[in-house]
């Protein structure tokens, strides 16, 4: 008996210690509001670049999983992770999927937070194949929103209103963006944070940073 409280005792100390650890981080961390001119140059478009403060996420109207129209208003009041991917992707978009399953399950209880995942292949990721995909990975149609459209108005999104790829283009047939990049929003549509999608440890980073971005709130 006495071995057994020998090994439990230090393992209760050792979890009450990282939770004392980890409300004493986000109780004292601001997240930065970030404008264009700080994130590294090779993600912003060039007509952003010096812009340094006042920078939100633009409009746009779009289509989700479930065939109804998406726009940005549709997120009034909530923040929330976005990130863009394709259905067919064999390499990282699957981690990524992986790893937002896991978030939407982290604040399934949260009614101010929701998931935006842009399709990059809109002419292959219809509203049928987003849906199957959507269940794939069991995404709540409430809380994780799939998105398909316009090509052109989805890459100017990741170009000019998040900053997620590193590629320049038009959203023409020949231009593509693959990137890992997630990007944390905040109820004003300001951008809190980037993180990589593909990484459980970002990703940890990340869901810290959503119930840090939520005491704003409180």
């Amino acid at each position: 008996m006495k071995n057994k409280l020998a090994i439990i005792a230090p393992a209760i100390l050792l979890c009450i210690g990282i939770g004392i650890a980890y409300e004493m981080i986000k109780n004292d961390r601001v997240l930065p509001i970030y404008s264009p001119a700080m994130i590294n140059p090779e993600l912003v478009d060039k007509s952003k670049q010096d812009v340094t403060k006042g920078h939100r996420i633009g409009d746009f109207v779009l289509t989700n999983q479930d065939g109804e129209e998406l726009t940005n208003k549709d997120f009034d009041g909530y923040y929330y992770v976005a990130d863009f991917f394709f259905t067919t992707c064999p390499t990282i978009c699957p981690s990524m999927s992986a790893e937002m399953q896991r978030i939407q399950a982290e604040f399934s209880d949260d009614e101010d937070f929701k998931i935006l995942s842009h399709t990059v292949q809109p002419e292959v990721d219809s509203v049928p194949v987003l849906k199957k995909y959507a269940e794939l990975y069991e995404a709540d149609p409430t809380k994780w929103i799939l998105a398909t459209g316009d090509k052109k108005i989805i890459y100017n999104l990741a170009r000019k209103s998040y900053f997620a790829a590193v590629t320049e283009g038009d959203g023409g047939p020949d231009d593509f963006i693959h990137t890992e990049n997630f990007v944390l929003v905040d109820k004003e549509k300001r951008i809190r944070g980037f993180y990589d999608g593909t990484s459980p440890e970002s990703v940890d980073k990340l869901i810290v940073d959503i119930e840090i971005l939520s005491q704003e709130y409180d």
